[in-house]
């Protein structure tokens, strides 16, 4: 509020001094008590103080003014940075918001939450730009066109970035190579699934499970479970049937970061969604979490003896080529995923993972099938202990078959933790 007169009590604002000086200044002209020798005492209209002199007064007076005034005017600059504090403080706020929001959409874009569409949209947009660079002739894109939409409707991959036979290749050239390897343990027989033009930048996850399941459908201990699945689905088959598993009840946590949909976007999948997947079918697997390096220079040593135990643990025999009956190993880090499908141990002892990569083409991964290979062709899946860096890496491992009560147990233990941390 403003100053009030100390003579009338009207509010006078910054005009206080002239405002007492126009109207009240007889006042302070004004003599006070009779000290009885002559002299007057004049009295101090704001706070009593008493002078003999009325110069001394005015000036004592003046100083209560400028008192007044300087009270004010501070009373004013708080009240200025106050609010210009506030309009910063809001300012900022509204621009961090901002940036969370376009954060947000980031991440939405980037793991395919972002509703743009899924497989089909991608496909047909990166045909239509492959038509549009002369990569590609029109007959050609539109019989793809027909083939993805057959496969599409019929939920079964076309098998047209699938390249099969290379275990039986791999073991072929171990039995020959005669260099630095002592022993190779290689998983039970697997395809090879590249990204195709639908699912590139996010489709890692579902040709992994395509690897992996291609391994299964070849043994014959899994027939029961894998009745209704005798063929390899498509990727937007497997987004449904995943949606399938959190309808019964597996990881609602996970489901719910996906808002317990998957089909029709390119949402990109985990260790946990291919848990949640095979659990359903009455796949017996674990997900083992390596979640810190155990090794120099940030490498994960724990990671390979483990999956040497895995491989090795039933196969002890003295052959230098070692083919298991074991499924490959679903291995995921941050931004990707590949497929274990073997373990080579060097003669120094030092250990080699060998991983299918969806990334890889097709026709490189071919090169391995010629049989006068001369292992030039093994540098695309040999993967020492300096390859394998990041700060974390889950695997996915199979063994076995549940039975129904097994199957609900485990189920009802996804809604709690679904993963084992090795220290």
């Amino acid at each position: 509020a403003p100053p009030e007169c100390p003579f009338c009590g009207e509010a006078a604002g910054r005009e206080l001094e002239e405002h007492v000086r126009a109207r009240h200044g007889h006042l302070l002209g004004a003599p006070g008590t009779d000290t009885g020798n002559g002299e007057q005492l004049y009295e101090c209209p704001m706070c009593s103080l008493t002078c003999t002199n009325i110069q001394i007064l005015e000036e004592h007076v003046d100083l209560h003014l400028e008192e007044h005034n300087f009270s004010e005017g501070g009373n004013m600059r708080d009240l200025e940075l106050a609010q210009q504090l506030q309009t910063e403080e809001e300012r900022q706020r509204s621009e961090e918001e901002k940036r969370e929001r376009e954060e947000f959409k980031k991440l939405q874009r980037q793991y395919g939450l972002d509703n743009s569409g899924g497989f089909k949209q991608q496909f047909l947009k990166n045909m239509e730009r492959e038509v549009n660079r002369g990569r590609m002739q029109p007959f050609e894109y539109h019989k793809r066109k027909a083939d993805m939409m057959e496969s599409l409707a019929s939920g079964i991959d076309d098998g047209k970035t699938k390249t099969s036979g290379l275990i039986e290749a791999l073991c072929k050239y171990y039995q020959n190579e005669n260099k630095d390897v002592r022993r190779v343990w290689l998983s039970a027989g697997v395809d090879h699934f590249q990204s195709s033009l639908g699912d590139r930048g996010w489709g890692c996850g579902y040709r992994n499970f395509q690897m992996l399941l291609s391994s299964l459908l070849q043994n014959s201990f899994y027939n029961d479970c894998l009745r209704d699945t005798t063929l390899i689905p498509s990727i937007p088959k497997i987004q449904s049937m995943i949606e399938d598993a959190w309808q019964e009840g597996f990881d609602p946590h996970g489901a719910s970061h996906f808002n317990n949909r998957l089909h029709g976007s390119k949402a990109w999948i985990g260790a946990c969604e291919i848990y949640s997947l095979l659990t359903s079918l009455r796949i017996k697997c674990q997900i083992i979490d390596f979640h810190k390096p155990t090794g120099p220079m940030g490498t994960h040593p724990r990671l390979y003896e483990w999956v040497l135990h895995y491989y090795s643990a039933d196969n002890e025999g003295g052959a230098k080529v070692v083919c298991t009956s074991k499924p490959p190993i679903y291995l995921q880090h941050q931004g990707h995923s590949r497929t274990v499908v073997g373990i080579e141990e060097k003669k120094n002892k030092s250990l080699c993972l060998l991983l299918f990569d969806p990334g890889c083409s097709s026709q490189e991964m071919q090169k391995l099938l010629k049989q006068n290979s001369d292992g030039t062709g093994l540098r695309l899946l040999r993967k020492f202990a300096g390859s394998l860096k990041e700060k974390q890496y889950q695997i996915v491992a199979v063994d076995g078959v549940l039975s129904l009560e097994e199957k609900a147990a485990r189920c009802r233990a996804s809604q709690v933790l679904t993963s084992e941390k090795i220290p």
